[in-house]
């Protein structure tokens, strides 16, 4: 059966010569895997382009519940993206972004507030024209709200510890190893404080986004299982120096 939604690429695999994987987060399904044979003519509509990293899509799809994969029948450019798959520094970063949510995301039925979060930040860093260093650290905070375990800032006061176990702020060391010290927790409260609208108001060394980066991608680890972090970062951590 034939299904219609809107979904936002975030890997592409080689199958076979002239086979892909396109792994995408639809709107109506949730993330889905299609079997794709791109082609170049306007009449395939499916060009190879369209599948890029962040490619926001409107797809006519067959959908069976009790298939692993699946195929795409027709298939256009939705968001047509300005800058995003053409800048320099925006290209690396919605690399990372796009693969960190390919390995977050495995939940295969719909989630519409979590799809529009990711469709409205894609918006933004493609219509960004001030500094976009922090933006990753913007959306990898905000992902966690969907993912069930975004920091509770209560008690989110200098001198305390960061438990991300519990994802609280504390005032005595916790008996668990899994902790931030006082001066490693002033990076989550600097986060807390980070919007997309003045994220570029925030000056941060190369040295203190790596050390935000690493601190996340560990709180990741403890909150998901079988979370691996990409490849891609080492390339977006020599950006921003």
């Amino acid at each position: 059966m034939l299904y219609k939604t809107n979904g936002i690429v975030l890997h592409t695999t080689k199958f076979n010569d002239k086979t892909l994987l396109v792994h995408v987060f639809t709107e109506e399904f949730g993330r889905v895997t299609y079997a794709v044979v791109p082609g170049s003519s306007k009449k395939t509509g499916r060009k190879t382009a369209f599948f890029q990293p962040f490619s926001v899509l409107e797809l006519e799809v067959e959908h069976k519940n009790n298939r692993e994969i699946h195929r795409i029948k027709e298939c256009k450019i939705s968001l047509p993206l300005i800058t995003v798959q053409f800048d320099p520094v925006k290209i690396p970063v919605s690399l990372f972004l796009s693969d960190f949510v390919y390995r977050t995301l495995r939940d295969t039925t719909p989630n519409k507030p979590l799809f529009q979060f990711v469709l409205n930040s894609i918006r933004v860093l493609d219509l960004s024209v001030k500094s976009v260093a922090n933006f990753h650290l913007v959306f990898l905070l905000n992902l966690t709200r969907f993912l069930g375990f975004y920091p509770n800032a209560d008690n989110a006061l200098p001198d305390t510890y960061f438990d991300m176990m519990n994802g609280v702020f504390v005032a005595h060391r916790p008996l668990h190893g899994h902790y931030l010290l006082p001066s490693d927790t002033r990076f989550f409260r600097l986060l807390l404080r980070m919007t997309y609208e003045n994220m570029h108001t925030f000056s941060l060394s190369r040295k203190d986004r790596v050390a935000i980066i690493e601190r996340m991608i560990e709180y990741y680890r403890l909150h998901l299982t079988d979370f691996s972090s990409t490849k891609s970062l080492q390339v977006l951590q020599s950006l921003f120096d």
